[in-house]
Order: structure tokens, then sequence, then C-alpha cells
């Protein structure tokens, strides 16, 4: 069994967290160690997580915490990363997708990984939109999860090998309309578009854009008859139809 030291904070009474292999003139550097939190609300998957990340070389000090608001209790700024495990769900949860944005809004210095089994590349763009450095699919080996922390500890990010070729494709897709949307638009009318397909009103897209109110109508009317359609609700079906394919 390998060795274990001090105490972690934890939904079950007074674990130990696990630390990495190392000699007893190394003990007394304890405090100095880097210290990675895991979260999982699963009690057996987060301990075998653990032992498993630290026996395949992470040289790191793991706490274990069963929910986000537990690790909040517990928080101070000499955690290095945060591993959040949450299994099978996925982002179409608003309060994963609500407490993620705020724990990266209130630790933007603290790296923070998924660990997940959906590897739907819709589900990778989510965690990176909400801020994340790393999201890795359970699907991978332990000794590429100790890398892929290391690379998002360090200022990297990490993003599963399977999930690039469909990011290829994005981007490239992207790019293609991106390129189509200039050769009929303005730049500041797509920001106009962009905005009505996210449906702000006028007043709000002003200011955003920093244009008057005035500007953004005439910029909407010229949209409109560039698309030969009559008002907004057609200007977005007729961009997504002509772009989005």
């Amino acid at each position: 069994m390998m060795p274990v030291a001090n105490s972690v904070i934890a939904h079950l009474p007074l674990l130990q967290p696990y630390y990495p292999q190392r000699g007893l003139d190394d003990l007394q550097g304890d405090m100095e160690v880097s210290k990675l939190a895991i979260i999982d609300d699963r009690p057996l998957e987060r301990e075998c997580l653990a032992r498993g990340l630290v026996a395949n070389g992470l040289r790191m000090n793991v706490e274990l915490f069963s929910t986000i608001s537990l690790w909040r209790n517990a928080a101070n700024t000499t955690y290095v990363g945060i591993l959040i495990n949450i299994g099978r769900d996925d982002f179409s949860k608003t309060s994963l997708r609500r407490d993620v944005r705020q724990l990266v809004a209130d630790y933007p210095d603290i790296p923070i990984i998924f660990l997940a089994e959906n590897r739907e590349i819709r589900q990778v763009i989510h965690a990176f939109e909400l801020g994340v450095h790393g999201y890795i699919s359970s699907a991978i080996g332990l000794a590429v999860c100790v890398g892929a922390i290391s690379l998002a500890v360090a200022g990297g990010v990490f993003v599963s090998a399977d999930n690039l070729d469909e990011l290829r494709q994005l981007i490239a897709v992207s790019t293609d309309r991106d390129q189509r949307r200039s050769e009929i638009f303005t730049s500041r009318e797509i920001n106009v578009i962009d905005a009505l397909h996210k449906g702000k009103p006028n007043k709000i897209i002003a200011y955003e854009l920093n244009l008057r109110e005035s500007t953004v109508k005439v910029h909407v009317r010229n949209i409109m008859k560039k698309l030969q359609v009559r008002n907004r609700t057609e200007v977005i079906f007729k961009v997504s139809a002509m772009f989005d394919d």
C-alpha cells in the first residue's frame, strides 16, 4: 500500500491524502509539495483515481472532496490544480455549468481539469468555453492522465487525441464559414448578425459594439436588404441556412 500522511478534507470521516512515493528524508518538505484537489461525489471512484494517479507517477499530494462546495470551504492558494471527475454527467446540467463558471471566476490562477466519460466534441467545447484547462477522456490511460494534469498545471491546455480530428474539422468549417460571410457582409454587420443570433435587442448590441442605436438599425436594414428578408427572425434563419450547413 502506498505511504500516506497527514489528513484530507472529504465527506468521509478523517481520510488521508495520497502522496507520491518518496524517501523518508523528503517528508520534511511535505508543506512545499504541490497539492492537487480531486472532486468526485463517488467515494470509490475518487479514491481509486487518486491511488492510480500516484502509482503512475503523479508527483503531487492529492486531497479528495465530494463536492465543489466542500473544496471551497477548505480552499487556499496552495492548490496547484483541481481535477473534477464528472463521470457520465454533461454540461446540459445548469447547476454544473454555473458551479464551474463561478469556480473559474473565483480562482482564475488555479487550473481546472475535467475527467469525463462523454467524449462528444460539443461537450469538450462547452468545457473550454467555461474556462477549464483540460478535458480528459476516461478512455485514456492513467499515465496519459498524469501527463495531462501536469501540462495543465504548467499553464498548458490538454485535449484528448480522439477529439483532435473533430476539432480540426470544426476549425476548417468555421474558417470556411467566416470567409463566405466576409464575402457578403462587412465585419461590423457580421458582429451584428452574431448578436442577433443570441437574441439581443438593438440597445444591447449598440452598447456592446460601442455604436449608436441608430447605427445598429442601419446595419440591420442593410443585412436584411442583402439577404432579401423582412425581419430579424428571417435574418437568423436565412444566415443559418446559408452558412451553418
